[in-house]
């Protein structure tokens, strides 16, 4: 619909975005955890304050032993996802370099990496946008797993190269596993509650095209 697509409509949903990224960042950078880990045996693990700041966050989250064994699922990249199928022209390249970039800068973890391969995977969702407009959900969630977990490798591979230390497996399966099981839920409020919804054929995009 052209009123879609409007660029007040355009320019306010882009807004929206970046108010969720930094909503989003918010309270992942909340210090809710903070006490030894329980689940990791002393001698084998190293201290917090002496190991990657990102790695440290991920532990924080497993405090408490077996009272709380669960890792937050990365809502970002699902949210950039799931708005790239649907709506690519709210979430153009740029936006989305934007908000990977500060996620790296205030997660700390290596500047860049990850806001390329996520950059890469948004925008390659954004060219089978089409396709999988036209297929199941089951299909979309098959792809988006899929380049989760190509970023996962990808970013621990280079990481390697480059002589950084990259969080522990364990960690990073266990991030990987609820993002990708959170992304249905992910699609039902982007769809249901944000208005994000996948353009219908003969709709117009924002250069005057039909999908």
């Amino acid at each position: 619909m052209m009123d879609e697509l409007s660029p007040l409509r355009l320019w306010l949903m882009r807004a929206a975005f970046l108010a969720l990224t930094v909503v989003l960042l918010f309270f992942h950078l909340l210090p809710l955890d903070t006490q030894p880990i329980a689940l990791f045996a002393p001698e084998l693990s190293p201290p917090l304050a002496t190991i990657d700041p990102a790695e440290a966050r991920l532990r924080a989250l497993l405090d408490q032993g077996s009272d709380r064994i669960w890792i937050a699922p990365d809502l970002l990249i699902a949210f950039a996802l799931a708005w790239s199928v649907r709506r690519p022209d709210y979430v153009p390249a740029l936006l989305l370099a934007v908000a990977f970039l500060l996620t790296d800068l205030l997660l700390q973890r290596p500047p860049g990496l990850w806001a390329l391969l996520a950059l890469l995977a948004c925008e390659n969702m954004k060219t089978r946008g089409r396709t999988l407009r036209d297929s199941t959900f089951g299909a979309e969630w098959l792809a988006v797993s899929v380049w989760l977990i190509a970023i996962l490798m990808l970013n621990r591979i280079v990481l390697s190269l480059l002589l950084v230390p990259p969080p522990q497996w364990s960690l990073s399966l266990f991030e990987l596993a609820v993002t990708i099981l959170t992304y249905p839920a992910v699609v039902f409020v982007t769809h249901a509650l944000m208005g994000v919804r996948k353009s219908a054929p003969g709709d117009l995009d924002s250069m005057g095209n039909r999908s």
